[in-house]
Order: structure tokens, then C-alpha cells, then sequence
């Protein structure tokens, strides 16, 4: 299998001369990157065009630009990332030379024995496929950095940072054609094909509202707030030894999660259910937001003021919501020549981690409509066929993980059990899959690859083996699987609050 490096290499320098696609990408962020590097090589001229600065001149130290870049169009830029093993693979099938930068700039490759849980080390032997369920943990801005330069030593790739774009070049037409898009300035870009990656900020929608072109939308919001703060060890100092207690969680009125990352960095993510207003109004404070995490046994140990020491405020982002966007409609394209990746596509709860995942699915689905053939109708047609068949049984999963937890958040608060069905739902999920993976290595294994988008969500639970594991641990009751149950989470929300100083609403009301 060649990489698209190799293909561009192998390619006769006349022939890209005489058949060169001129693509403008919107967007320098991680969606907008992820496309020049699928799309770069095949014929094109790729000119990107992000309206944010260049990364300053102490970029190279990683530390400085995560304190001095400053990226308006990426508000996830300084919260927790994990890089799930699907795009890790979509890079290294690619681009195997990309995995060997990031790791040299300090991101850590974790593989499949790194993430087993302790019940089942001491039984893990390796299997045909455990090199796929590798993940990069990094910091956003690292990743961005070491992507961003990869990109721009590839040939045919230009980037101008300070470029506003204003608009889409559209010729009138059924259905209506991009030719390029305008600046700010007052320039033009000529385009054979537009791809805008511009993020959740992007305004596709009011630019082809414009021509009479509505797009097609559905979305529901996540129900939460996320709230970020990062740390770093400190000379000598290593990461705590796993204590039992888990790393991430969800407590019904607060979900964490902490995540390891580059060069001895460290974060902390807290995600509030919207109708957690006082502990909402309370986190953003740094002295609350560590009162929590010395409260979660499995994160305390790691900010400990002897290991480690507090590298950022807290950064706050809302207005989450998921959204899924078509630009085919009745079998025909909407517009032809203009091509949507990243949030501007498909927007997710960023509690999944699969953001930069579906942007990189996009991508190379992009890159294949675009070999299959010349016409742009045909092209349209079968990007949004792949994206379709690719995504929506994970942004489905998603939606209805989103609905379930709005309706667990609501419930704590004001201290309801919730129906018989949903505690049974609950039950099974938590005391059944979740027990039964953390001692059966098939099981663990089955989970993983779909929580890394490998195989469909969920899927594993269909295959008759797995559901019999699940079933036979959910059968033996709490009491005979306590040895499998990881460490205690956390304080319920009373207790919570009651440290915190907090007013209980609803226990005052009651």
C-alpha cells in the first residue's frame, strides 16, 4: 500500500504540471490541516487560508506557543485531547512519517497493553490487531504544531495566516457553483474546488442563505459545560502509580477526566451538567476547580503541590451542541464544488474526543470522491454517500449517550432515581458491560475497538459471545464482582457541594 507521499513522489513532475486542481482550504485548524494532508499530492495546488496569526517565534519550544498562540477560530485549543486510534491510523497508513514527528516532539503513544485496567494485565497476551488500538495523547496546540509543519513541507501546499475570508465566489446555476472565495481585502482566490474547514465559527450557512441555498440541518445540545486546567510535573517527579480509582468517571452531577499529554503536561477536564448553575458559576475559579479534583480519588494524587504544579487558568467552553449538516438534498447536490469538513460538517460533543476523528474520516473520504471521478455532481454525491455510511451510526450513539445523561443530570439534582427501565438500562450498562470488561480480555478488547471507532458502536454487545459474558457478570450480582469494580469515584453531589461551600438548591427547596 503506497502513502500519498509516495504516490505524489512516483508521479511524473509534467503530469502535475499539465492537470493541477486548485483547492483553497478555509481553516488552519486541526479539521483544515487533516484535508491539505489527504488531499496534497494528487494533482492539486492546495492554498489554506486562516484568518488566525502565525504561531509565534517560541512555537518551537511547544510551551511557549501553548501560552503565546492565540487562536480565536479553535476555542477546544487549550482543552483535553486524546487522539483516538482511528485517526491514528488514518495517519500512519498515510503518512507513517507524521506518527514518528509527533512522538519526537513528545506525544505519547499508548498501546493497547498501556490502557488494560489492572484486572487483566497479568493476563494480556498480544493478538493480530492490537497494533491498531495505538492512541496519541498530546497536548491540541502540540499536535497542531507538528501537523501544521508536516503539511507544509509537503509539495503544492502554501499557507497565508491574517487572511478574513468574506465570502464564497458562486456562479448561478441549478444547482449554483463555488469558483473561489473573497477577503476581507477585497482580493479574490480562483478555486477549482473550496473545502471549508473553518470550525464551529465557520459561516457557510449565511453565505449560501445568500444565493437562496439552504442547508439542511439537525442537532440537539450536549447538555453540558466543559471546563479545562492543565498542569506539569515537576523536575524529577513521575506520574503516580494507578491507585484503583479511576482517572475518568461520571458522577451523575460531574464528569472528569484526566488526560496525560505531552513533554510532563497533564490536564483536567470537568464536564457540568447545564443544570448545575451554581456549580457552573462556582469551577471557573482555580481555588474550586482544585477543590474538586483533590476530591476525586483517582485524580488527586496527580496534583499533589510535591509532583506537580498548575500550568494554566481554568478555560471554560459552552454553546456545545451536536449538528450534523448536508449539502445533498433530493438526490442532488446543493452546490457543487464546495466541500464541508471538520464542525462546520459534523459537529460533536467534545466529551467523545472524536472531533478531530470524524475530521480525519471526512478527509480521506474526501481525497477518495475526489480520485473517483471529475464531475463535480458525482463527486458531491458520493462524499456525502461515504460520510453518511461512515459517521451517523457514531453521531446517533452520541445523541442518544447526550439525551440519557441530560436526563440522569436532571434526576440527581433533584435526588429522583429515575424510571424502572432507565435504573435496569443503567444497571446493565454499568454492573453488566462494564464489569464484564474488566475481566474478560475478548470483551475488553471488542469495547476498545469500538470506543475507538474501529468497529460500530456498541457492536460488540451483538456478537453472541460478548452478550453471554455480559450477561453471566451482570447475573452474579454486585457482591461477587466487587473484587472487578475499580476504586471509588468520587463524593455523590451533596457531599460535593457540602465541601465546596455550595448552596444546595434543591435540598434547600425540599
Amino acid at each position: 500500500m503506497f502513502t500519498v507521499e509516495e504516490r505524489r513522489r512516483a508521479m511524473p513532475a509534467m503530469l502535475r504540471a499539465k492537470s493541477q486542481e486548485r483547492v483553497v482550504i478555509l481553516g488552519a485548524g486541526a479539521a483544515g490541516l487533516l484535508a491539505a494532508l489527504m488531499l496534497a499530492g494528487e494533482n492539486r495546488a492546495i492554498i489554506i487560508l486562516e484568518r488566525d496569526p502565525s504561531p509565534p517565534e517560541d512555537a518551537a519550544d511547544y510551551d511557549g506557543a501553548f501560552e503565546h498562540w492565540h487562536r480565536r477560530g479553535v476555542g477546544q485549543l487549550r482543552h483535553s485531547h486524546a487522539f483516538l486510534a482511528r485517526l491514528v491510523n488514518i495517519i500512519r497508513a498515510h503518512h507513517p512519517a507524521l506518527i514518528d514527528q509527533l512522538i519526537a516532539a513528545g506525544c505519547r503513544e499508548m498501546t493497547l497493553a498501556d490502557l488494560l485496567p489492572s484486572t487483566l494485565k497479568d493476563r494480556y497476551t498480544s493478538e493480530p490487531g492490537d497494533a491498531e488500538l495505538s492512541i496519541l495523547m498530546s497536548r491540541r496546540v502540540t499536535f497542531e504544531l507538528v501537523l501544521r509543519r508536516y503539511v507544509l513541507g509537503l509539495g503544492g501546499v502554501t499557507l497565508r495566516s491574517g487572511a478574513f475570508v468574506t465570502g464564497y465566489m458562486i456562479a448561478p446555476g441549478d444547482p449554483p457553483r463555488v469558483s473561489g472565495v473573497t477577503l476581507e481585502s477585497g482580493e479574490t482566490v480562483g478555486a477549482d474546488l473550496v473545502v471549508d474547514a473553518g470550525g464551529r465559527t465557520a459561516q457557510t450557512a449565511e453565505w449560501l442563505a445568500g444565493t437562496g441555498v439552504v442547508l439542511p440541518q439537525s442537532g440537539e445540545p450536549a447538555g453540558i459545560l466543559y471546563y479545562t486546567r492543565h498542569w506539569t510535573l515537576k523536575p524529577g517527579q513521575t506520574p503516580p502509580p494507578r491507585n484503583g480509582s479511576p482517572g475518568a468517571g461520571d458522577l451523575g452531577y460531574l464528569k472528569f477526566g484526566l488526560f496525560e499529554a505531552d513533554n510532563g503536561w497533564f490536564s483536567v477536564t470537568l464536564a457540568v451538567p447545564e443544570v448545575e448553575t451554581e456549580l457552573r458559576a462556582a469551577i471557573v475559579k482555580p481555588e474550586t476547580f482544585d477543590a474538586i479534583c483533590h476530591a476525586l480519588p483517582g485524580v488527586a494524587p496527580w496534583i499533589d503541590p510535591e509532583r506537580a504544579a498548575p500550568a494554566s487558568k481554568v478555560f471554560a467552553m459552552g454553546d456545545l451542541s451536536s449538528r450534523w449538516r448536508r449539502m445533498v438534498s433530493g438526490g442532488k447536490p446543493l452546490v457543487e464544488n464546495l466541500y464541508l469538513i471538520g464542525d462546520g460538517l459534523i459537529r460533536s460533543n467534545p466529551l467523545y474526543g472524536r472531533g478531530t476523528s470524524f475530521a480525519a474520516i471526512e478527509a480521506e473520504l474526501l481525497a477518495r470522491a475526489l480520485v473517483a471521478g471529475h464531475d463535480p455532481a458525482a463527486r458531491a454525491l458520493l462524499y456525502d454517500s461515504w460520510v453518511e455510511q461512515a459517521l451517523r451510526p457514531f453521531y446517533d450513539d452520541m445523541i442518544g449517550q447526550d439525551r440519557s445523561a441530560i436526563a440522569r443530570a436532571e434526576a440527581a439534582r433533584v435526588g429522583a432515581r429515575g424510571s424502572l427501565r432507565g435504573q435496569l438500562v443503567r444497571s446493565f450498562i454499568r454492573d453488566g458491560a462494564g464489569v464484564a470488561v474488566r475481566d474478560d480480555l475478548p470483551a475488553f478488547r471488542a469495547a476498545l475497538r469500538a470506543f475507538h471507532m474501529l468497529d460500530k458502536p456498541r457492536a460488540w454487545l451483538t456478537e453472541p459471545r460478548h452478550m453471554g459474558v455480559v450477561l453471566k457478570t451482570w447475573a452474579r450480582g454486585k457482591r461477587r464482582n466487587a473484587h472487578l469494580y475499580p476504586g471509588r469515584m468520587g463524593p455523590d453531589r451533596t457531599e460535593m457541594l457540602d465541601l465546596l461551600g455550595l448552596h444546595n438548591e434543591v435540598s434547600a427547596a425540599a
